[in-house]
């Protein structure tokens, strides 16, 4: 249950459509619900405005179906699946109403969300190895019903390919900037616009790169006001921190 969700509940309550003892009955469920390998955080949508994710990495497909069923079945439209395998979307996909990107590995069950005319986010990266953790990023802003720009393969090492799409990044809302390697595109895209830039290491590069570290290390000292940093690889997270600061 998300807050508009039990606004019209109580709304139902004071127009006669929903007794208070129904009522109670349904709050009193939250704030968890435990189904015995998970417990499930029905209250989340009331308390942070967005229903629970499930991160689909370690689960089984059966222990995924048992949480979907539960949050939406609980009043949520849609419900966030990240990292997950192509083989267990299948599965899903035979029981739910469901969604799946291969390349994002995300997956959506129920409704997808409609895209609210707010502003603008623009997600670029510095190479096309780095559109997986993009798409995660795009996906999950789009899921909360955002508008998005993509500019992929717009890395330093070619910095002309950046500068021509000066006047998308200087309009934007919110930049994601993603980067393997050294990771400064960050920066450099921190020093052209006035907006929150979130950059997203990835884990894209050879042995020196550490599996990401180098750009997250890049990135953290970042000479650009304005600069964030989330985990290697975590463009759910990107993605998320951006859809709130673009509907503030």
């Amino acid at each position: 249950m998300n807050k508009d969700e039990l606004k019209i509940m109580l709304e139902k309550v004071s127009k006669g459509e929903v007794s208070v003892d129904d009522a109670v009955n349904k709050i009193k469920i939250q704030p968890f619900e435990d189904i015995g390998f998970a417990k499930i955080d029905t209250h989340r949508g009331v308390r942070q405005g967005a229903e629970e994710v499930i991160y689909g990495e370690g689960k089984t497909t059966e222990q995924i179906i048992g949480i979907l069923n539960h949050i939406l079945g609980n009043n949520a439209k849609s419900v966030l699946v990240t990292r997950l395998s192509e083989e267990k979307a299948e599965k899903i996909s035979e029981s739910v109403n469901f969604f799946y990107d291969k390349t994002s590995k995300i997956g959506i069950a129920g409704e997808m969300t409609e895209k609210k005319d707010v502003g603008n986010i623009v997600i670029a990266t510095g190479g096309t190895s780095d559109i997986p953790v993009a798409e995660e990023a795009a996906l999950t802003a789009e899921f909360y019903g955002n508008k998005v720009t993509r500019l992929y393969d717009v890395g330093v090492s070619g910095v002309h390919r950046l500068l021509e799409n000066a006047e998308v990044l200087m309009n934007a809302r919110v930049v994601i900037a993603i980067a393997g390697m050294e990771g400064a595109l960050a920066s450099v895209i921190g020093g052209m616009v006035d907006c929150p830039v979130i950059a997203v290491p990835t884990s894209v590069g050879y042995g020196a790169n550490f599996e990401g570290l180098s750009a997250l290390l890049s990135m953290l000292n970042s000479c650009a006001s304005g600069v964030s940093v989330v985990n290697i690889d975590n463009g759910f997270g990107a993605g998320y921190i951006a859809s709130m600061i673009n509907k503030m």
